[in-house]
């Protein structure tokens, strides 16, 4: 699933992607076309919602073609808040070369469990299916794009 913002209405839709191709989305508060989903992330060019639900297509598949990063976050977390519009940079700038995603740890326990996820900010590196990096805690914007680089065929 993505998230689309409507541009008459600015409400924010889940869009499947697998139907959009079927059938026109729509905006679910006024009924206004959105426009087609972009690959790898949100069509605000925001990082891309993924769930315990959508982990294993949406990150895991994901990355065999290219590396996608997980922000593991909470909206408690004020070194969350800091790192946010940072991924949101690097979402807008990523031109397909990678792909960039949240996981709210409170809301999805199994896969925070599953990754040991114990600190966060958390940012997850996959390539191919595997963890291949993991970032923890704050970092400059330099520094988490030089380790997302490092992966970029």
């Amino acid at each position: 699933m993505a998230i689309q913002v409507c541009p008459q209405c600015g409400a924010k839709n889940r869009v499947d992607e697998r139907t959009s191709t079927v059938m026109q989305p729509v905006c679910g508060k006024c009924g206004a076309r959105l426009s087609e989903p972009t690959s790898g992330a949100a069509a605000d060019g925001k990082p891309q919602i993924v769930t315990d639900a959508t982990f294993a297509s949406d990150v895991v598949a994901a990355s065999s073609s290219r590396p996608v990063l997980v922000d593991a976050w909470a909206e408690w977390c004020g070194p969350c808040r800091m790192v946010a519009p940072v991924l949101d940079q690097l979402a807008a700038e990523s031109g397909g070369r990678y792909k960039i995603a949240k996981l709210n740890v409170d809301e999805n326990p199994r896969t925070s469990s599953q990754f040991n996820i114990r600190s966060i900010p958390t940012l997850l590196i996959f390539k191919n299916g595997q963890l291949v990096d993991q970032i923890i805690g704050v970092q400059p914007k330099q520094a988490i794009a030089a380790r997302l680089n490092q992966h970029i065929s």
